[in-house]
């Protein structure tokens, strides 16, 4: 029997997995904005605490592959339903545990519920808005920004208010409340049963190798000027402005998302070129105004712009690349994600002991000449010239 939809998004589903996107973004960040209160909480210094952000990505970059490939015929509902308890039960045992290694074992289980909601989320939006999922996909992936922007800023507030075990506690909170929603108003999809590709089969798919090379490098390029935004700023005479300045990154990551979501299943590769480009005109002025605090709030803006959709494109990229293989696609990009995020805070550490932050924005140019090289390279396959 054929599945028909209305051509009307389904906006209580969407915005459903807007927020366990939401919700996984802010779990896996949340630490960085308590960590003083966390550090003393847990009785360890500052730099073991923030190791629960590391071993939260590498929960997901370990288990993002394998367990897409044994829960391949779960239905999707009951798929996310599992994620999304997952970040329940692990942001509760994090808000009530007061020994550092349970802690990091919570931490850890939250990246593999990270990982399983990541890499069926854009697959998820796609079936339930078969004739607009670029626009789909774009709704959902809006939770990224918006935890960025608004979620670690109010979550950093409420530790500071009420203590850092609070705003975990709200997290498990939200995620509660978030599995409620998933029951009442998501449709079911079901698994794929039979006939699935397997993992490593799916990288000799036309176009899915491009897009994961695209993910990694674009990923870690962004992920070494933002992991130590705060250390640039300050260099720049902005250290008191930091979250002004990540506010104007947030909301121009939104109107870069709203741009995005309205074009994207026409024009895939041009946003995904002028994203790169848009990125490497912010880099340019951030390497080489810095001085400036005008040029800088722009060069900001048009780094929160172009970064903004980038999510999404590369999503969607990964989807109609894969095509029966989509979900396998998915949970690499998932991987590659984490791991390039890993990579970029370790490579800016690096950076900043040998050249200072000055050099930032000089490695976020160079490191998009590739980006940009294989997006235009790949004009058949994985960003084709008809998108």
């Amino acid at each position: 029997m054929t599945n028909l939809r209305p051509r009307t998004l389904p906006l209580a589903a969407l915005l459903a997995l807007t927020t366990a996107a939401f919700v996984t973004v802010l779990t896996e960040a949340l630490p960085a904005g308590v960590l003083p209160g966390m550090s003393a909480g847990l009785g360890v210094g500052e730099a073991a605490a923030g190791q629960a952000v590391t071993i939260y990505a590498l929960g997901t970059a370990l288990t993002a592959i394998p367990l897409s490939a044994a829960t391949a015929a779960w239905s999707r509902k009951r798929l996310l339903l599992t994620g999304v308890a997952g970040f329940a039960v692990a942001n509760t045992v994090t808000t009530l545990s007061a020994d550092y290694a349970l802690t990091m074992v919570a931490r850890f289980v939250a990246g593999v519920a990270a990982g399983v909601v990541w890499a069926l989320l854009a697959g998820y939006a796609r079936r339930l808005v078969p004739d607009n999922q670029g626009k789909a996909i774009a709704v959902v992936m809006a939770g990224i920004p918006l935890a960025l922007s608004l979620g670690i800023p109010a979550g950093t507030f409420l530790g500071g208010l009420l203590g850092w075990r609070s705003a975990f506690g709200v997290m498990s909170v939200i995620a509660v409340v978030l599995l409620a929603w998933i029951a009442a108003a998501v449709p079911d999809e079901p698994g794929q049963a039979t006939g699935r590709t397997p993992v490593l089969r799916t990288l000799a798919v036309p176009g899915v190798v491009p897009v994961l090379a695209v993910t990694l490098v674009f990923v870690l390029a962004h992920t070494v000027l933002y992991t130590y935004v705060a250390t640039f700023l300050a260099h720049a005479g902005l250290g008191d402005a930091v979250d002004v300045v990540l506010l104007v990154f947030g909301v121009a990551s939104m109107a870069g998302i709203g741009i995005v979501g309205a074009r994207i299943d026409r024009a895939l590769r041009t946003l995904t070129v002028l994203s790169t480009l848009g990125v490497a005109l912010a880099a340019t002025l951030l390497a080489g105004f810095a001085g400036s605090p005008v040029l800088v709030y722009v060069a900001v803006a048009l780094w929160g712009l172009g970064w903004g959709g980038v999510p999404t494109l590369l999503q969607t990229a990964a989807g109609n690349a894969g095509g029966e293989a989509a979900d396998n696609a998915q949970a690499m990009l998932v991987t590659l994600w984490n791991a390039a995020m890993a990579a970029g805070g370790v490579a800016g550490g690096v950076l900043l002991d040998a050249a200072g932050p000055a050099s930032f924005p000089w490695t976020l140019l160079v490191l998009l000449l590739p980006v940009l090289a294989v997006v235009l390279g790949a004009r058949r396959h994985g960003f084709p010239a008809q998108s």
